[in-house]
């Protein structure tokens, strides 16, 4: 897929908690095709100690109003320096990078999208092309309290949500491999995003299950295209670069379960 260096105009720029804010960009121009999983650098101005992009999962893509939406969770000078951004502010973007999610196969029907953290991110815009496919896909979403589950409104317009808070204060106490759900209904995919360890919990659920399953790694990521080696993950096949090979993965082709 071809990739682009675009000056993007930021059209709103919302505070969603202390930890969060939801960038929505713009341009002139109609946005490239992107598709879920993929993700974006950005070149951020007026940090003193950020000299490279930052990687930032594409959260949804607004064909109508011709927006990209970036969930982006604040972490230092550089997001830092993101959140302080206003409406008519440009930036600089390359998009869209690496390899996105795949749509279920045959007669794969009952889709489960497991987010945590800010890992939610890219389950917003899968869900709606799943949706659009004529899928009707179930959401579990982690957090810590009620506060940090965010874009709740919007995940229900694609789909069931099924919710956990490690303090109880919404949905189910605990983590997202003991919600009932997963009890209760027997799926054919599972599609996940979020802190290794969870990613990894429920990599092994879906291996005992014998669940078809994608992950998308959040290795630390530099140039976004390949050349730097930063992001290298290990795989059945040798390392590859999460970047360029990724983000997304099936879990039958990595050596988590080794």
């Amino acid at each position: 897929m071809r990739k682009y260096l675009l000056d993007l105009i930021v059209s709103s720029n919302e505070r969603l908690n202390n930890n969060y804010i939801l960038m929505k960009l713009t341009s002139q121009e109609t946005l490239p095709e992107m598709r879920p999983g993929q993700f974006v650098e950005i070149k951020v101005e007026g940090a003193p100690s950020t000299y490279l992009r930052r990687p930032i999962s594409i959260h949804f893509v607004d064909k109508k109003a011709n927006e990209l939406w970036l969930l982006i969770q604040i972490v230092g000078d550089g997001t830092k320096k993101l959140a302080e951004l206003k409406s008519g502010d440009t930036l600089n973007v390359m998009l869209p990078l690496g390899n996105g999610f795949g749509l279920p196969e045959g007669g794969q029907k009952e889709l489960l999208l497991v987010g945590g953290g800010v890992g939610i991110a890219p389950l917003l815009q899968l869900g709606a092309e799943l949706k659009a496919a004529g899928y009707s896909p179930k959401f579990l979403l982690g957090a810590r309290s009620a506060k940090d589950l965010l874009q709740l409104d919007e995940f229900g317009k694609y789909g069931e949500l099924f919710m956990t808070t490690e303090d109880g204060s919404m949905g189910e106490k605990g983590f997202v491999t003991n919600h009932s759900v997963l009890k209760n209904v027997k799926f054919d995919k599972i599609f996940t995003c979020g802190p290794t360890p969870m990613m990894k919990a429920v990599a092994a659920y879906a291996s005992a299950e014998n669940i078809d399953c994608e992950v998308s790694l959040e290795n630390t990521m530099a140039c976004g295209l390949g050349a730097c080696l930063c992001c290298v993950t290990d795989t059945k096949e040798g390392h590859k670069c999460v970047c360029t090979d990724g983000p997304v993965f099936n879990i039958k082709d990595l050596k988590w379960q080794n």
